[in-house]
């Protein structure tokens, strides 16, 4: 996926970190920034002038150039320039987006998807899949192959709502169904702690691999000259993030063993950042040739 992306990428007007990073799981709205629930501006102290949300800075639009130039060369070289790569990533995290935190809350729609699909698996996994889907009014699905279970929640788990955000946590959550049966996961019914582990990993890398590639990749290899070599560069990138998602995923074990409804969207949140945090240390190490 990701590197044949045709999202259009990001114009340089737009703010850093978008106003929807804060959306709930459940898609709700978020809490406006005066600490009203009613979305009203807030008064100051004497009650005359009201105190208007902040405005988010502007983004300095050049912010992607450096990452882009690197992954461009890494593509250009058809794959074997890997200190290009590992630039171009730990460029990406730490002058691009500002740090790992960023980086994460950039993420958008793909935490609110990603925190979805946790807390149905990790339901499915406690109470049985009956349950789980019973529980959103799609007991219908009860039986099913798990792929046709999986395309049956694409509503719930990544709403479309037309944004490209929401298109890429839409896009990485079907390109995640056909990852289901090349990582041995075909029966919803009898799914593990492990495999909901393995699901998520599947998930928020595809994930991250669209967000980066829509930054700094729009249009690099849509129309690749050789399709092996874009294939090979594809699975690079692809591979590269996977590891820093499973590394992230195995320090966060035991945090995984207690989610709870209310802590899921704080432990999506953590994963991606101590993923992006990893990816930046591995790019660094890249480029060092190390």
């Amino acid at each position: 996926m990701g590197t044949s992306t045709a999202f259009g990428g990001q114009p340089g007007s737009t703010p850093l970190v978008p106003s929807w990073v804060d959306d709930s799981p459940a898609g709700g709205a978020s809490t406006p920034p005066t600490g009203r629930s009613d979305g009203e501006a807030q008064s100051s102290p004497g009650g005359n002038t009201p105190v208007l949300p902040a405005i988010p800075a502007i983004a300095d639009p050049s912010r992607f150039s450096s990452a882009r130039n690197n992954f461009s060369r890494f593509v250009g070289s058809g794959g074997g320039d890997r200190r290009s790569l590992g630039r171009a990533v730990s460029q990406y995290v730490s002058s691009s987006t500002g740090g790992s935190r960023t980086a994460a809350a950039r993420m958008g729609s793909s935490r609110a998807s990603g925190g979805r699909l946790l807390g149905f698996l990790s339901d499915a996994a406690t109470r049985g899949a009956v349950e789980a889907l019973r529980s959103l009014d799609l007991e219908a699905l009860a039986g099913r192959p798990i792929e046709e279970v999986f395309l049956g929640l694409v509503e719930y788990i990544c709403p479309d709502g037309g944004s490209i955000d929401e298109g890429i946590a839409r896009e990485a959550f079907i390109e995640t169904i056909t990852d289901l049966v090349d990582a041995g996961i075909t029966d919803i019914n009898a799914i593990t702690v492990d495999q909901v582990q393995m699901v998520f990993e599947l998930y928020a890398t595809n994930a991250i691999e669209a967000r980066l590639c829509n930054d700094i990749g729009a249009r690099t290899i849509t129309l690749p000259r050789d399709a092996r070599e874009a294939a090979r560069i594809q699975e690079q990138l692809h591979d590269f993030i996977q590891r820093g998602v499973a590394d992230a995923l195995s320090a966060a074990q035991a945090a995984m063993a207690t989610l709870r409804p209310d802590t899921i969207l704080r432990f999506v949140d953590d994963i991606y950042e101590q993923a992006f945090s990893i990816m930046k240390i591995m790019g660094d190490a890249e480029a060092d040739g190390v």
